[in-house]
């Protein structure tokens, strides 16, 4: 009888072991073979899709090979998941928005951002002089150019050389190895990037601006021309699914309160002029870049990232949002998708 009793006891102990598991981590719904699978089906899917092209903004992006086409999904408990090619490096361009803006909310705290830059989608062009224009600076986000510059204007640091040390050691940190900075794409964009020194400078003349602008301006170019991979980008969105703690490295990035904020404003402002249409579909905060790279953010599940150059009209990679839709509706991990009990 007590034999029995033990093992009963045992059995339950081990059931609710499985249930707090599956609550807290979230991974026992998403079976490993389930992944693979999805995976898979998205990049034989769409590997032939010929629509878009890349940037010719900057010029070194128009030469960046179209064909790469690689897709990363990484668990909160660090496990990857691959397809295609994973190790051509494209620049992170505005995808480095996101983890400037994290690493000012961590140093400053979420009021600061919010005060001193906004966190409202601005319903224009993310290069928009206009939208600075007509709020005077205020009411912009950290995910469009203006907001990008002020935010890499508020990075710590006693000069520019000490806030660019800082920037690059975050993006670092959320990918989980050292990145280093593409110098053909960076010098290309240095050498045309008058648009936002005068965004700059206008930011400036409301008092929005605060480190030199044209400093700031070069600080936000370089962490522009950071080199990533789709693993790269995976980790850095995983991260930010583990409520900042990087899943592969298990170093603590940024606050769990610091993502909680982060992710909002993705949600908003992540896709350019698309966003509302992303959210749609998808229901996950994530963020694109002209260099090709895209990554969503399902929270307390897994960070998943596409590097495909070729763009739609609004600036996002074609096949990294139709395999980031096709994998999110396979898995069923559309945070509004709500089962009726």
């Amino acid at each position: 009888m007590k034999q029995l009793c033990f093992r009963k006891q045992t059995v339950l102990a081990f059931m609710f072991a499985v249930v707090c598991t599956t609550t807290s981590l979230g991974q026992l719904t998403l079976p490993p073979a389930e992944i693979e699978k999805a995976l898979d089906e998205a990049y034989n899917k769409f590997k032939d899709l010929k629509e878009g092209k890349n940037a010719d903004y900057i010029k070194e992006l128009a030469n960046v090979d179209p064909n790469i086409f690689g897709i990363a999904l990484i668990t909160i408990d660090g496990k990857v998941y691959t397809k295609g090619d994973i190790n051509s490096m494209v620049s992170i361009q505005s995808v480095s928005k996101v983890f400037t803006m994290a690493k000012v909310i961590e140093e400053q705290g979420a009021k600061a951002i919010e005060d001193k830059i906004g966190v409202d989608a601005t319903g224009m062009r993310f290069n928009s002089i206009v939208a600075i224009e007509m709020q005077k600076g205020k009411e912009i986000n950290p995910l469009v150019n203006p907001g990008a510059i002020a935010a890499s204007s508020m990075i710590s640091g006693a000069d520019s050389a000490a806030k660019w040390k800082s920037i690059l050691q975050v993006q670092s940190d959320f990918a989980g190895r050292p990145l280093s900075l593409n110098w053909p794409v960076y010098v290309s964009e240095a050498g045309d990037n008058l648009r936002n020194q005068a965004i700059a400078h206008l930011l400036l003349a409301y008092g929005r601006m605060y480190f030199d602008p044209v400093q700031s301006t070069d600080i936000y170019t370089k962490q522009c021309a950071i080199n990533v991979n789709a693993k790269d980008l995976a980790t850095m969105a995983a991260t930010l699914a583990n409520g900042g703690v990087n899943p592969i490295t298990k170093k603590k990035v940024v606050s769990a309160e610091t993502v909680m904020h982060t992710l909002p404003v993705m949600s908003t402002a992540g896709l350019y002029d698309n966003t509302g249409i992303w959210l749609y579909h998808t229901g996950l905060p994530a963020k694109s870049g002209v260099g090709g790279g895209l990554l969503a953010v399902c929270p307390g599940k897994f960070g998943i990232a596409v590097v495909s150059p070729p763009l739609d009209e609004a600036g996002n990679s074609v096949k990294a949002q139709r395999v980031i839709s096709y994998v999110v509706d396979k898995l069923k991990v559309n945070p509004y998708l709500v089962q009726p009990k």
